[in-house]
């Protein structure tokens, strides 16, 4: 029997039994489509969370941070450096730490990561937030994604960025209408004339504090857009941000926490973290080395990358297998439709065999009946695990966009996907053709012709 042959004949089966046909075809399309909506799901999360680390500069962005009370002691035979990573514990991040650092080869930038608390109001509405101080050169590197006004210019401008969502909490829905406007941050400081009065007694049961409210008013100049994705050592993790320059005339509390107390050694507060920008990423290795050996601890995202990356992968098996559930239901539903065939057409089998048609033949039609099944199913099953993915995300984005979220594409479709999904269709469907194949095959051609 020849190839164009056999073709024919599976194919003639195939339209004989349309509704069969079109059923199992179907339950290969939704295996399919189950799939590539599961697999394309997990690249689009895993893209777009790598894009948005490296939009935001984060793998070329280095935390450094002093020893804590776990720091192991210094390490006896190499005076100046400790047993582990962990740093000294005599190290303080102060300003000259931070002058050090910033003049090791390699760096771009250091500066301290700096946040006090404060209210803020705008209007009659008025919240509790954290204020960080970060300079020109970071709110003008695009790490600061502005949707409407601009960065402050320099360390000295009068001006500070807010967010997106601080701004709706303060009742103010239009951010392009905010820009310009007077944002009052409030603080509290240390009352000194409060200190020569002080009653300790008072004092250690929360009565009679010493410190005083302070209020400053300052423009809004720019305002950032709500990240649907983001994490890590950003060098913008709070939603009110403001310049050196003002930040310095601002009385406040030398602290954010009583866990600052810890850190002090030899009455010297310092820093709880620096953020070092560095050149490029190959620059990393080198400047971590030189800041352990000034005692302090660093943490790097580009360090946990490949625990992340472990993760995504992690996330696709699980979604795979969701996905190969529906496969394996699909693949009985091939063997019930291709042995039912056997028993439909036993007669028909043992005629082709009583003219010629060997075991091989008849394997290789219900083999090209099932490939046949599995490649309708696949195409069609790309075809609607596309179309499903395309409606969700769009879905999702309307009720996201109402959330005041920005758009996200929660999917993403890499050709591999589409080609890889319509080859393994075409393998389960082959494999699960290969039962009915070898009984279609042992038909005695005498009995199947006295077959009623």
């Amino acid at each position: 029997m020849k190839f164009s042959d056999a073709v024919e004949f599976s194919l003639a089966s195939l339209r004989k039994r349309r509704l069969r046909t079109l059923l199992t075809v179907s339950g290969v399309m939704i295996g399919i489509g189950a799939l590539v909506s599961m697999i394309s799901f997990g690249k689009g999360m895993q893209k777009n969370v790598t894009e948005a680390f490296k939009a935001s500069d984060l793998f070329t962005t280095l935390m450094v941070m002093p020893g804590g009370p776990d720091v192991p002691l210094r390490d006896p035979d190499r005076p100046g450096r400790t047993a582990s990573s962990g740093g000294r514990r005599d190290a303080v991040l102060d300003d000259a730490a931070v002058a050090e650092i910033a003049r090791i080869p390699g760096v771009r930038l250091a500066y301290p990561d700096v946040n006090f608390p404060a209210m803020v109001s705008l209007g009659e509405k008025e919240e509790f937030r954290l204020v960080q101080v970060v300079p020109a050169a970071i709110a003008a590197s695009g790490a600061l994604k502005l949707g409407w006004g601009k960065p402050y210019a320099s360390d000295d401008e009068e001006g500070v960025v807010v967010s997106q969502s601080l701004l709706r909490r303060l009742g103010t829905d239009e951010p392009a209408a905010a820009v310009g406007k007077t944002l009052r941050i409030t603080s509290v400081s240390i009352d000194l004339g409060k200190l020569a009065s002080l009653d300790l007694s008072a004092l250690f049961s929360g009565k009679g504090l010493p410190v005083a409210r302070e209020a400053y008013d300052f423009p809004i100049v720019g305002v950032t857009e709500i990240t649907a994705f983001g994490g890590g050592p950003s060098p913008v993790q709070n939603e009110i941000l403001i310049p050196p320059g003002p930040a310095r005339r601002i009385k406040r509390l030398p602290m954010t926490s009583i866990w600052d107390l810890f850190r002090m050694r030899d009455g010297r507060l310092g820093y709880s973290a620096v953020s070092v920008k560095l050149g490029s990423l190959r620059d990393l290795e080198r400047v971590k080395s030189r800041v352990g050996d000034m005692g302090y601890t660093t943490f790097a995202l580009a360090d946990q990358f490949e625990q992340v990356t472990k993760g995504f992968y992690f996330m696709d098996m699980v979604l795979a297998a969701v996905g190969m559930i529906a496969i394996i239901v699909a693949a009985l539903g091939i063997v019930n439709t291709m042995v039912m065939s056997i028993l439909e057409r036993f007669r028909e089998i043992g005629i082709m065999k009583a003219v010629g048609a060997g075991d091989g033949d008849i394997k290789r039609i219900f083999f090209f009946e099932s490939g046949a099944i599995g490649l309708l199913g696949g195409a069609a099953g790309c075809v609607l695990g596309l179309a499903v993915s395309l409606v969700i995300n769009r879905v999702v984005n309307f009720y996201m966009a109402r959330q005041g979220m920005p758009r996200i594409e929660y999917f993403a479709f890499p050709a591999w996907i589409f080609f890889g999904a319509l080859g393994f269709s075409l393998l389960v469907s082959l494999v699960s053709g290969i039962y009915p194949a070898r009984r279609a095959a042992r038909v005695d051609p005498v009995v199947a012709l006295r077959h009623d």
